[in-house]
């Protein structure tokens, strides 16, 4: 988690910011959405091939760790399959799911915001956490 304190010139030059920022996350999860539906179709193909493979040959099917590794707080796979990257890509889509959902949140308790009309003297510092604003600071400059 990164935290910024950022000045801005005016409450609705934070609106802008935090406009920009949802629409960026919504494209993101879009495209990360797009290629879940790419991987699950692929992952479900290659769980019953693997299915059939263990029932042909007697034996059972499990999840097995071999080439994965932790180096670190860093988790490496080796020759991932694709149920490595549907589990990476859900990850990434939640993840998602929830910074648009604390954005939008965030964007509408600042319609006030909109209502801020002469602002001229006033300085705004505004404590953000990974782009979301957390604290604003309103200041007589």
């Amino acid at each position: 988690m990164v935290v910024e304190l950022r000045e801005y010139e005016s409450a609705a030059e934070i609106a802008k910011s935090l406009d920009n920022e949802i629409s960026r996350t919504k494209s993101m999860l879009g495209e990360y959405l797009r290629r879940l539906d790419e991987i699950r179709a692929l992952a479900e193909r290659s769980k019953k091939i693997r299915d059939v493979v263990f029932k042909l040959a007697g034996k059972k099917g499990g999840q097995q760790n071999l080439g994965e590794m932790t180096v670190g707080n860093l988790n490496v796979i080796l020759d991932a399959n694709p149920f490595h990257e549907l589990t990476a890509i859900e990850e990434a889509v939640r993840s998602q799911q929830e910074r648009l959902l604390v954005l939008q949140k965030t964007r509408e308790a600042l319609n006030w915001v909109d209502q801020i009309e002469d602002t001229e003297g006033l300085r705004y510092l505004v404590l953000e956490s990974d782009g979301i604003p957390e604290k604003i600071l309103l200041k007589i400059a």
